[in-house]
């Protein structure tokens, strides 16, 4: 056990230096923010707003990130421009499954692609996606699941990619620490890691 945490571990680290270093020299990828229900469904003032969407991230990623929202049509609302390749959303506190996330460009093209319902993802790197402020989902197995009744889940990141439960010896359900593949055996899988990084 002892083993497979530790390769995980050898290859998260691999993945997220490789994600990062491209970011800083190889510039981001150009795509539309996800489409999250309006937050101004909450009453928030832009300060709140721009106060929820940073919660998403690590301090040092959030003083350099874009901030957007969504108006009630559903068009990215620029709050605050931003200079590191990172996208912070404040979410809708009151939808589930739409909570503050802080994103990097590939990230940002793989939740567009699935909000589309596109076949699969198109980013072509591994993405990076932050969510410590913790989120609330419907299901850690079916990425169209809008029914089942809400799960709680508390602060973590992502690694966008297309990852296999069986060569990564990753779990495929809900854990409260550690690593898990959520969406197992969809297009749209990924490593879900709990906690902060």
């Amino acid at each position: 056990m002892r083993f497979a945490t530790l390769k995980l571990a050898l290859i998260t680290a691999t993945i997220a230096l490789g994600v990062l270093t491209w970011m800083q020299f190889g510039g981001p990828l150009r795509a539309n923010p996800p489409l999250q229900t309006s937050s101004r469904d909450a009453g928030d003032t832009v300060q709140a707003k721009i106060a929820r969407a940073m919660s998403a991230g690590p301090a040092e990623v959030a003083s350099s990130a874009k901030i957007v929202d969504t108006d009630a049509r559903g068009n990215a609302v620029v709050l605050r421009e931003g200079t590191n390749g990172f996208t912070c959303m404040p979410g809708n506190p009151k939808a589930i499954g739409e909570p503050p996330m802080r994103v990097d460009a590939a990230s940002l093209q793989w939740f567009a692609d699935a909000k589309a319902h596109k076949p699969r993802p198109t980013n072509t790197v591994p993405g990076i996606t932050y969510m410590l402020a913790g989120a609330t989902q419907r299901s850690d197995s079916d990425p169209n699941d809008k029914t089942s009744t809400p799960i709680e889940v508390g602060p973590h990141w992502m690694i966008m990619w297309p990852f296999d439960p069986k060569a990564t010896g990753l779990p495929t359900t809900h854990k409260a620490t550690g690593a898990y593949i959520m969406w197992a055996g969809s297009p749209y899988a990924h490593v879900h890691v709990m906690g902060r990084p």
